[in-house]
């Protein structure tokens, strides 16, 4: 595997969904970019989703021949997006040397209504097929699609064994310049943001309730009127291991998988969960140090797919680590969500 030309070919296209994006949000109305395109496999695909996709294939396509072959597992692209689209036309998934698995807009709702940045989201592994899991990916690149109102975009990158690296350029201007990845040295999320994932309904107060606990029982003597820690509900799993990277966020749980689980054996409905494609820059987050785990402590993996539910849990260093989860499996456990 080429890693270094792979790397190139990924950012490029993660550049290129970035201007179609930030094109869509200047000639288009919120009402536009948020009609539903078709009910995806796990998730909606929107018109803003539909807009950067039909560019993705072609692109590929010129590639896909020089890289041995690509077998492409993206939300909403091409018919089955479940077992994925075979690149260049012709050859056999097996005979494809690559896998990639791609989220083209990760945070599409928040963008859609040019509120937040969304996240274009790839990884690379050597094809395995069905075998593959998130570890086996050896590339990862993550390129930051902001709102009208921001010019700069950020883009990272991974290579196994290789450190984490990062760049700004200037959209209006073309400039490129380096871009620091440190994520938080502090030794206690007190006096930071921490906090549970629970922007969708259902499950919010049982989320929220945890959370509570969390704080409470980590700091019980914190002083009446302060604000101990701080929340940021970002509606994107890239998003959130993007804050997670740059130093603004301390600690994140998504547990919902686990909680809807329990739900549904309670006769109640689920709601939306994430999935592996939203997982799949971990890379970068871990080549940088932080810390992701599973509900119950262990280290993170999933299948190389769209459709997994899936929980993390990411630490920006080993002492928020060590401060939060132990305490967290023991709320879990009150919980009823892990054993």
């Amino acid at each position: 595997m080429n890693h270094l030309k792979i790397k190139e070919i990924l950012c490029a296209i993660g550049l290129k969904v970035c201007e179609r994006t930030h094109q869509s949000l200047h000639q288009q109305s919120a009402e536009q970019r948020a009609a539903v395109h078709k009910e995806g496999i796990d998730d909606t695909i929107y018109q803003i989703d539909k807009d950067v996709e039909d560019i993705i294939v072609p692109l590929l396509e010129k590639e896909a021949a020089g890289l041995g072959g690509i077998l492409l597992v993206a939300e909403g692209i091409g018919e089955d997006e479940e077992n994925g689209v075979v690149l260049p036309v012709g050859i056999k998934p097996e005979e494809a040397a690559l896998k990639i698995i791609m989220d083209p807009i990760d945070g599409t709702r928040g963008i859609m209504y040019d509120k937040r940045s969304a996240f274009y989201l790839a990884g690379v592994a050597p094809n395995r097929g069905k075998e593959n899991t998130i570890n086996d990916i050896e590339v990862a690149v993550m390129v930051e699609l902001p709102t009208s109102r921001s010019v700069l975009s950020d883009t990272l990158w991974a290579i196994k064994g290789k450190g984490a690296s990062a760049f700004t350029k200037n959209l209006q201007t073309g400039e490129v310049s380096d871009r620091n990845i440190q994520p938080s040295v502090s030794k206690s999320i007190y006096g930071g943001f921490a906090q549970i994932a629970r922007f969708f309904p259902p499950g919010r107060q049982t989320l929220a309730a945890i959370e509570e606990d969390l704080i409470e029982t980590i700091f019980p003597d914190a002083p009446e009127g302060k604000a101990i820690v701080f929340e940021d509900q970002y509606i994107s799993s890239g998003g959130q291991m993007y804050e997670l990277l740059v130093g603004h966020d301390r600690f994140i749980a998504d547990v919902r998988t686990a909680l809807f689980a329990k739900m549904k054996k309670e006769g109640k409905k689920a709601g939306h969960v994430c999935h592996p494609y939203d997982m799949c820059a971990i890379l970068i987050a871990r080549e940088a140090g932080i810390i992701v785990t599973d509900i119950s402590g262990n280290e993170w993996n999933a299948p190389m797919d769209t459709t997994t539910s899936v929980d993390w849990i990411g630490f920006a260093n080993k002492d928020i680590q060590k401060e939060i989860e132990g305490v967290l499996q023991s709320i879990l456990r009150k919980y009823e969500l892990i054993e």
